[in-house]
């Protein structure tokens, strides 16, 4: 027998740590995870599995956007709600459930509407943006806003057994607005009609659907989120189609339109250092005079309503919110109950349409947003409220540099 000692097997144990089997796969990378800022548009049955799974996974940074409060109906299709959380807001709920899943993933809810309510600038902080929203109205306004940030989306969709996840990224491929047909534009086209004050009942809707679709559709849509943060190959212009009750799976590569509107991107985002309560709009007009010189105009990211007027007696009620943000119980005229008309405007210029005088917040613009500089068809600068970083993101604020934020918007997507 030899004298050298046997050498004694060696047992190779996995770390401990939550993500031990992730990190198995070849070329995963937990850091990009935890480092990532995610932004979930939706929080109903979509969302909540969106939401489950990406806390799992160790995202670090979720901002959860949604209008809705947790009905009964959400609980058989909703795994973060519970039967206590009735009448409370989705959003909030929905990000606290995160918290309690995953300690080390931070998330954060806000009840609002994203179309109306929610500032531009949470998508240029975001890395990627997800979907679960369930009209188009929501799915342009998402389209435009990341194509606008040079950010890729991925959307879901879902309908009794059957669902598609897309991903669009309009520097490479087609935008959601490429693959509208005449009658989903003619369908948008008339509820953007009846959005001069919003009708809420027409909204409420109800799509049949089950938790097993939305958890399949969004185990794919988080997929591909995972695979965009590695830098890894995805289904950007294309669809994948699930049926359920077939039992059939298929996909489509979109064409893409090169005329499609919704392909436009900002100029140079510049951070301006304040808010939107901050400024006046001649102050920022002023600027872009500077800049651009005589007749530059500043446009926003949606049209604002500026007044109510009644047909009938001739009153006038200035208003200051999103266009469709209010309600079409203010369509009567409280003097005589005549029906009023609505004056907007989406751009700020010196034609005495606006107030110079009134802060962007006192317009209706909602904070954290961006307004462009141009004059004529020549560009200026997409100007960033990036102030308002607490108001919107809280605690996500934290390590927040907006100058890092604005040059990840480039041209070739985000």
């Amino acid at each position: 027998m030899s004298g050298q000692p046997r050498a004694e097997p060696v047992q190779m144990e996995l770390a401990d740590d939550r993500y031990a089997r992730q990190r198995l796969i070849p070329w995963w990378e937990q850091d990009r995870l935890r480092d990532a800022r995610v932004l979930v548009v939706g929080a109903g049955a979509l969302g909540n599995e969106l939401l489950k799974l990406l806390a799992l996974l160790g995202a670090g940074a979720i901002l959860v956007v949604d209008f809705d409060r947790i009905e009964r109906s959400n609980l058989s299709r909703a795994v973060l709600f519970r039967e206590t959380d009735e009448g409370r807001p989705k959003a909030e709920v929905a990000a606290a459930r995160v918290r309690e899943l995953n300690p080390e993933v931070r998330a954060r809810g806000l009840r609002l509407d994203a179309v109306h309510g929610l500032g531009l600038g949470a998508f240029l902080w975001a890395d990627v943006v997800l979907g679960g929203v369930d009209n188009r109205l929501a799915r342009v306004f998402v389209n435009s806003a990341c194509a606008r940030a040079g950010k890729t989306w991925v959307d879901g969709a879902i309908e009794g057994f059957a669902g598609v996840v897309r991903v669009f990224d309009p520097s490479v491929g087609a935008c959601y607005e490429c693959t509208m047909s005449a009658v989903d534009r003619r369908i948008l086209a008339e509820r953007r009609s009846c959005a001069m004050l919003a009708r809420r009942a027409a909204e409420a809707g109800h799509v049949p659907n089950t938790v097993v679709a939305a958890s399949i559709v969004a185990g794919v849509q988080v997929q591909e989120a995972v695979k965009l943060l590695h830098g890894r190959g995805t289904l950007v212009g294309e669809g994948l189609h699930f049926d359920g009750a077939a039992l059939d799976v298929s996909r489509v590569r979109y064409p893409r339109r090169d005329d499609c509107p919704a392909h436009d991107r900002w100029p140079p985002v510049v951070p301006l250092g304040r808010g939107v309560a901050d400024v006046t709009l001649g102050e920022l007009l002023e600027r872009a005079e500077r800049s651009l010189g005589p007749g530059a105009v500043l446009d926003l990211s949606r049209d604002v309503i500026t007044e109510l007027e009644c047909p009938a007696c001739g009153r006038r009620e200035p208003v200051a919110a999103v266009l469709g943000a209010l309600g079409e119980e203010l369509a009567a005229c409280p003097a005589c109950r005549a029906h009023r008309v609505v004056h907007f405007t989406g751009s700020v210029r010196r034609d005495g349409e606006l107030d110079l005088g009134r802060t962007f917040a006192e317009v209706g613009v909602p904070p954290f947003d961006v307004v462009v500089s141009r004059r004529e068809l020549e560009p200026g600068e997409a100007w960033w409220f990036d102030a308002d970083a607490s108001a919107t993101l809280g605690e996500l604020a934290v390590g927040f540099e907006p100058s890092a934020c604005a040059a990840s918007a480039r041209a070739d997507g985000g």
